[in-house]
């Protein structure tokens, strides 16, 4: 997919939209349904159903489960199946972007009948930016691979285990490659009712945002406790479940941030949402009130605490993150600093394709050190094309640090997903 983006030394890469409006729109797709839509994507004659199959109030973002119902929507929709895939693509119409989807889906999907897998989705996404650096008198222009990923999706003949396995074979500048090259590798378990049960590669859950794929982010960047606390992955076992009231997620393995980094320690893990008017009732919105821990050591110890509110209503999102470190494991590396900060977040999206977001963002990299706080203030545009399928993205973001001069930069970003 492509993708562009700009970085510099206080405003990170990262990657891009998260769509975390509830607009009810046609097409989406029901993943708990009544009894004449679906339960998880499936209908009742057992079929399982595409993204653009049914419509749905429901809306999934601040769900800590929410990176695993793409599994729901596998499946090919037969009746298009002899149709030209350049043909397909422009009729199909994908309205929801709190979950990736895929432009060729029904042309990747394979159904096996002797084989312990029965059914695979083979996908590929690329997200580049290129961005506009204002500093001091000096101007620059940057091109950014920020993902490339090749990937499948499995279901195994036994109905209640799903796998994952991908890869990023693009290298990215300064970072080692092999660290780099393994993505989300696990199986799924989903025997206990309302419950998973992840065994694997798999992303850590170090706040909302931070524990999110880079595919469904609100804006090119993450926060900065997202980027600096979060958007990392560790190796052992996570438990994850959803309620009508409340979700949670916890998990137990390796402080190590890559495949290949074995065990330096141990890492736990700990999420709760609470959602006060419940998951499927609209009438007063959708409020969740979240906190969790990440606490482990990796040479030494680290703690983060987090703590979330978010609400949506109608057309209007807007939530607020913030969290507190003694050392920290996340995307900027290992640091035994006490750091802390905050992001505000706002959203209104005006139709089904075109949101308006902005975000208020605070750093403060060493408690133990005065005048060093570094504030993003974020201005976006979010065109969804085909949802988070197809997309382009357009934001500003002024930095003001206290110790260094300011800065400005505009990212536009492209994303495809196949």
């Amino acid at each position: 997919m492509l993708l562009f983006t700009c970085s510099n030394a206080y405003c990170a890469n990262e990657y891009i939209t998260e769509e975390l409006l509830n607009t009810p729109q046609e097409n989406e797709v029901t993943l708990s349904g009544d009894d004449d839509t679906l339960i998880d994507g499936v209908n009742q004659d057992g079929e399982i159903l595409n993204i653009s199959d049914t419509s749905s109030d429901e809306d999934l973002d601040d769900n800590v489960e929410e990176e695993f119902k793409v599994f729901d929507l596998m499946g090919k929709d037969e009746s298009v199946s002899e149709e030209h895939p350049f043909s397909k693509i422009l009729k199909t119409e994908i309205s929801r972007t709190d979950i990736p989807s895929y432009l060729l889906k029904d042309y990747l999907t394979f159904k096996y009948k002797k084989s312990p897998v029965s059914e695979t989705q083979y996908y590929a996404s690329y997200q580049g930016s290129i961005s506009s650096l204002f500093k001091h008198h000096n101007y620059s222009t940057e091109y950014d691979n920020l993902n490339t990923d090749i990937g499948v999706l499995g279901k195994f003949k036994n109905p209640n285990y799903n796998f994952k396995f991908h890869l990023k074979p693009v290298p990215v500048k300064g970072t080692s490659y092999l660290d780099r090259f393994f993505g989300d590798i696990y199986v799924v378990n989903s025997q206990i009712p309302n419950h998973k049960i992840i065994a694997g590669f798999s992303r850590v859950q170090t706040g909302i945002e931070g524990g999110v794929s880079p595919y469904i982010l609100p804006f090119v960047t993450r926060s900065q406790i997202g980027r600096n606390f979060g958007n990392t992955r560790s190796l052992g076992l996570k438990i994850v479940g959803n309620y009508n009231y409340a979700d949670y997620s916890v998990a137990y393995g390796s402080s190590g941030r890559s495949l290949l980094s074995g065990m330096p320690g141990t890492e736990f893990t700990g999420w709760l949402n609470l959602k006060p008017f419940g998951s499927k009732d609209g009438k007063y919105g959708k409020l969740t009130i979240g906190g969790g821990i990440s606490t482990g050591h990796n040479r030494r110890n680290y703690t983060v605490g987090s703590v979330y509110v978010g609400y949506k209503y109608k057309k209007l999102w807007t939530n607020f993150e913030a969290a507190i470190a003694d050392g920290y494991n996340g995307g900027a590396g290992m640091k035994s600093n006490k750091a802390t900060g905050y992001a505000f977040t706002a959203g209104w999206k005006f139709t089904p394709k075109f949101q308006l977001i902005g975000r208020v963002d605070q750093f403060d990299p060493n408690r133990d050190i005065s005048h060093d706080l570094k504030r993003e203030y974020t201005i976006g545009l979010n065109w969804f094309i085909k949802g988070q399928a197809l997309k382009v993205v357009l934001n500003y973001v002024f930095c003001h640090n206290q110790n260094t001069r300011n800065s400005s930069k505009i990212i536009l970003a492209t994303q495809v997903m196949l």
